[in-house]
């Protein structure tokens, strides 16, 4: 070794020996290349902050570390007893340097890799945060036992000193290259005995593990106003609304009776008035695409604009639903600001709404002003709108058809359901009756014939 660094150092030496590096580098396949990315992979984790110390303790398939190479015997048995540094270099590499901890908004850069250990497949430790500490501290496995070492899974324990565990913890997590689909299990365990799990897949973005009631709202708003901008089929609906309507005021019934509507269902499914059924979401899916259909139909007849409002209404019962598959799926996120974050990623939703209306509205007058009559205008597009909605609904409808329909069973849980949705359509009838009195009350229904009436009468005055 001593003979090669000072080879090394002489200026031709050197060169040489580099330029055979990179030809070696490029010419010869490497042992890392060799090794596929596993297709799934599934992480498990215990974050724990306890005086001045947070604790995170993991557990990742061996599989995902196929860049390093183990000391193997056989047909490819792991040699534990010459595995550690092998092991602890895995560690490091692939999970502590992916994991960024912040400690009131600081990130943790201080670390310490206290301890790795193989565990078997079969091993269950990790279904509690004291069986896991305990397998981690217990001996390693030895020789005695033939395991691939693709088979094993990795336990890693990490310690980040905190200033207190009373502070407020969060996690930018960037696991998702272990495999091409990485879901992680994340407990965080709370001073004083609660635990907020996290199920995720990829990279989810800077996490808080135990949110204050601002933090969850901000994000849930950020969700709403993002779901209602990327939802296709929601913005289309919104524009079959706007397309014969567009004043404010005569707008302001139909979009509260959507907001409403759309609002009672999503808080409704979050305490679990939605079916858990397979069947039930291609079916909310595809009765969506059917209310951009039913509604584009209106406008190309012509249809009375007096009771739009109430079909609105109903169809946003519907929406609501949809919303709420991608709001099960978030809710983790909220750690234990249920209603808040509810509100929140209404809130959002209506922004996006308004957004929507503020960019559209003055875009279509211009179009009916300058290029096309209003009339001939409507009819295109809400035609376009129903030809994308069509093939929506035969897709989403074909998907609904693969499921078999079973009859309930008629026991305790399926009466309690009942009740649920009784309660629903009180609240349905409800908001109802109070959306009516209030719309009577400031004349709002009224301004739908206003405006049928006033569009019509600037058809017929335009020239020919």
């Amino acid at each position: 070794m001593r003979i090669f660094s000072m080879l090394c150092n002489l200026p031709g030496i050197a060169l040489s020996i580099r330029k055979w590096a990179l030809i070696l580098l490029f010419c010869v396949p490497t042992l890392s290349m060799a090794h596929d990315i596993p297709s799934r992979v599934t992480v498990y984790a215990f974050v724990k902050p306890e005086a001045n110390q947070l604790t995170a303790l993991l557990r990742v398939p061996m599989e995902a570390f196929g860049e390093i190479s183990f000391p193997l015997r056989g047909p490819g048995y792991l040699q534990f007893a010459e595995a550690e540094f092998h092991l602890d270099d895995a560690a490091r590499v692939y999970i502590t340097e992916s994991l960024h901890f912040y400690e009131n908004g600081v990130e943790l850069t201080e670390k310490e890799l206290q301890k790795t250990r193989v565990s078997l497949p079969s091993n269950r430790s990790f279904t509690s945060y004291e069986e896991a500490m305990a397998n981690i501290q217990s001996p390693a496995l030895d020789d005695s036992i033939n395991l691939f070492w693709r088979q094993g899974v990795l336990d890693v324990l990490v310690t980040y000193p905190i200033q207190s565990d009373q502070s407020d913890f969060s996690v930018d997590p960037q696991l998702g290259t272990l495999s091409d689909q990485t879901t992680t299990v994340l407990r965080f365990l709370v001073p004083g005995g609660a635990e907020r799990v996290f199920n995720y897949l990829g990279n989810p973005g800077v996490v808080e593990l135990d949110p204050r009631w601002h933090q969850a709202a901000l994000r849930f708003i950020s969700m709403g106003f993002m779901h209602i901008l990327e939802g296709i089929d929601h913005l289309l609906f919104l524009f079959c609304l706007v397309i014969p309507l567009r004043s404010i005021r005569a707008l302001v019934p139909v979009v509260t009776s959507f907001t409403i509507a759309h609002s009672i269902t999503l808080i409704g499914s979050a305490f679990g008035v939605a079916p858990n059924v397979l069947w039930f979401p291609p079916l909310i899916e595809t009765l969506i695409a059917l209310s951009i259909i039913y509604m584009a139909f209106e406008n190309i007849v012509g249809a009375k604009l007096e009771h739009r409002w109430i079909v609105t209404f109903g169809f946003g019962l519907v929406h609501g639903f949809g919303f709420s598959f991608l709001f099960s799926d978030t809710l983790q996120f909220a750690g234990g600001h249920l209603f808040s974050s509810l509100l929140a990623f209404n809130v959002g939703v209506e922004i996006g709404q308004l957004v929507i209306l503020i960019l559209v509205i003055p875009l279509l007058n211009v179009l009916f002003k300058y290029f096309v009559r209003e009339r001939i205008g409507g009819i295109l597009l809400s035609a376009l709108l129903a030809h994308s909605a069509w093939h929506w609904m035969l897709e989403r409808g074909d998907q609904l058809s693969q499921y078999q329909f079973q009859m309930p069973i008629f026991d305790a849980l399926f009466f309690a359901a009942l009740m649920r949705w009784g309660m629903l359509l009180i609240i349905i009838a409800g908001a109802l009756w109070g959306m009516y009195e209030l719309f009577r009350r400031f004349s709002l229904i009224e301004s739908f014939s206003n405006y049928n009436f006033a569009q019509k009468s600037k058809v017929e005055n335009q020239p020919s």
